[in-house]
């Protein structure tokens, strides 16, 4: 089941890529927060080689276009960590949310993410499957009336 207009790559499409399903286009920008030794390389690659460059991180000083946010319940207060990830995230951008799926150790509860996107200022639009370990969240800064 597509969630894109049009169809599009979906979960259930064999050949879509993680990179596919979080919708990264080639020449963006994507700033990698809260990397640690139990992130998945094989998504990050994927990413690297979808938008045909490195990701960057917080020292990267410019806006970007799309944030990874790898996020465990252990990681402290979520709220802060969402509000924090928005600081070079330019305006019409997304973060998506990794973080453990359900089961997982460091798991995050859906829930959680739920309270916390709105207190942040974000509401979120898409969840996908991303890897074996890992769920992936989209959250968009609401649009403003012109």
């Amino acid at each position: 089941m597509s969630s894109t207009p049009g169809g599009g790559p979906t979960q259930t499409d064999p050949d879509s890529t993680p990179a596919d399903r979080l919708g990264f286009k080639p020449g963006i920008v994507v700033q990698e927060l809260g990397w640690d030794t139990d992130t998945d390389d094989e998504l990050r690659v994927s990413i690297e080689n979808r938008i045909d460059a490195d990701l960057v991180d917080a020292d990267y000083g410019n806006v970007v276009d799309a944030v990874l946010l790898w996020w465990r319940n252990e990681d402290g207060d979520l709220v802060d960590g969402l509000v924090d990830a928005l600081t070079d995230l330019v305006g019409g951008g997304a973060i998506w949310l990794l973080t453990p799926k359900v089961g997982r150790p460091n798991a995050v509860d859906p829930a959680d993410i739920a309270e916390a996107a709105p207190i942040a200022g974000l509401s979120q639009t898409t969840t996908a499957a991303v890897s074996k370990d890992w769920s992936a969240t989209r959250l968009v800064a609401p649009k403003t009336p012109a």
